[in-house]
């Protein structure tokens, strides 16, 4: 299949059981499954408006293994955002993002230019070995964007992608297809034009 350049490829990374396919199947299919099934590599298409246009977002959940270095290294080269997740219940998976970070680093250069999330998982959970401010902090230090999310509650799931979309410096990227705005961006819309000169 040849790659499509309207194409806006988003990958997800983080240890393994941190809930990547959960979120990802959240926001793509609006479902949740309670068992953990290892994940080698999948991707998921969900369209997108795009320059005004249509495209296609590509997101590709990858595994939470390190036994495929390569198909990390190809999935950061072809990547245009970045999802990092940890999980709110395990410090080490925290830790198990910095060498993720410093190969997307390593691969893409500037990095200021490149969206990237860091991510908080489980957040509905009560056996917390994180603080949201531990997030906030690590988030700062890499220079990106955090957020805590809940797969299962569908806590932040679509505002964590919109969020990803609205980092994107290169082009407009909107979770909002063929026109349909969002009820804030109607309101908006609506106040414009209430205003009259005397």
């Amino acid at each position: 299949m040849p790659e499509q350049s309207n194409d806006y490829r988003v990958v997800v990374f983080g240890a393994a059981g941190v809930g990547k396919s959960s979120l990802v199947l959240r926001f793509v299919r609006g479902t949740f499954r309670d068992t953990y099934i290892p994940t080698i590599e999948d991707t998921y298409r969900q369209v997108i408006s795009c320059d005004k246009s249509i495209c296609t977002l590509q997101i590709t959940d990858t595994t939470g293994s390190h036994q495929f270095p390569a198909m990390q290294r190809l999935s950061i080269s072809k990547g245009h955002a970045f999802i990092l997740v940890y999980s709110v219940t395990s410090r080490q998976s925290m830790e198990d993002l910095q060498p993720i970070f410093e190969q997307i680093c390593q691969i893409k250069g500037d990095i200021q230019k490149i969206p990237i999330m860091l991510v908080g998982n489980k957040s509905d959970e009560t056996q917390r070995e994180l603080d949201a401010s531990e997030g906030q902090a690590l988030a700062s230090k890499w220079k990106c964007s955090f957020m805590e999310t809940s797969a299962k509650m569908n806590y932040n799931v679509q505002e964590l992608f919109q969020e990803l979309l609205n980092l994107e410096k290169r082009r407009t990227v909107s979770l909002q297809v063929d026109g349909k705005k969002s009820k804030q961006q109607k309101k908006k819309d609506k106040l414009q034009g209430k205003c009259s000169v005397m």
